[in-house]
């Protein structure tokens, strides 16, 4: 199969390049740099937000796009989230203009804003930050476009995202600098929230294997289905890493539009992972 990456460059992105890579699959890794992508796989340097009417053509005509590109992914309430929205819809429209019949994009839970409990493909969606509101609207715009059209749509949902901490701009990363930088303590909110906390390593492999097939489709939750609360996670993560710092308690509020417990539901996933049995 032949697959382009976009945002192929990023935290992500460049997980899914090498785990598709590792089982076989063509990629054209696309971003507007390609310094630190796999060099099995055959690299394009371009902006995705160009507006190209012929971008399946010049991407090597894919039989899958995964769709990674995003700014400031990490800052929930930048503008550019907005303003990049129609810029988005543009290259998903030129792609399947051009003759995509598969595309991936990863999604977010903070799409659904507050929620306590289990998210799956019927939860209802209602985005308090910036960034929320222009992943739900893509999604919204991405199936309007495809509804009369023979395209797989699989929309990822991506949770808490970890590992490889020195390239991610997650509180893991602010926690190791700080340890660096020698301080003793770090300012926490109360750490009672509970997410579902997944590996960047294991969310790209469940993210390809979505891509490698078309029988499930739609909301794919990618995660581990189980929910841990943010401090056992981080005073897991302090220890493994054998830091010298401690977390400060109620330091911060926390975030009003953060789910005292949320979770994936799997359900979905596990009907990918039975197609590979």
């Amino acid at each position: 199969m032949k697959f382009a990456v976009t945002g192929a460059n990023g935290y992500i992105g460049r997980y899914i390049v090498r785990e598709l890579l590792d089982k076989g699959c063509s990629v054209t890794a696309v971003d507007v740099s390609v310094d630190d992508v796999d060099e099995r796989a055959d690299k394009v340097v371009m902006s995705v937000f160009d507006d190209d009417k012929d971008v399946y053509e010049k991407l090597n005509r894919p039989d899958v796009c995964i769709h990674m590109a995003w700014r400031n992914g990490f800052v929930h309430n930048n503008i550019s989230h907005i303003e990049d929205l129609p810029k988005h819809v543009n290259f998903l429209k030129n792609m399947i203009e051009g003759g995509l019949k598969q595309v991936v994009v990863m999604g977010s839970m903070h799409e659904v804003g507050y929620w306590e409990g289990a998210i799956d493909e019927n939860t209802p969606a209602n985005p308090q930050s910036f960034y929320g509101i222009a992943k739900n609207a893509l999604r919204q715009a991405l199936y309007t476009m495809t509804s009369d059209k023979d395209v797989c749509v699989q929309w990822v949902r991506g949770y808490y995202i970890l590992g490889d901490d020195l390239h991610n701009q997650s509180i893991f990363t602010k926690i190791l600098k700080a340890d660096k930088e020698g301080q003793k303590l770090f300012p926490f909110t109360s750490g009672k929230n509970k997410y579902d906390f997944i590996s960047v390593q294991e969310l790209a492999c469940q993210i390809a294997l979505v891509a490698m097939q078309n029988k499930v489709d739609g909301i794919i939750n990618c995660c581990t289905g189980k929910p841990v609360s943010l401090a056992e996670q981080v005073e897991k993560f302090i220890s493994d890493n054998n830091l010298d710092i401690k977390l400060e308690y109620g330091a911060f509020k926390d975030r009003p539009y953060d789910s005292p417990m949320v979770w994936g539901n799997r359900d979905k996933f596990d009907k990918v992972l039975e197609i590979y049995k």
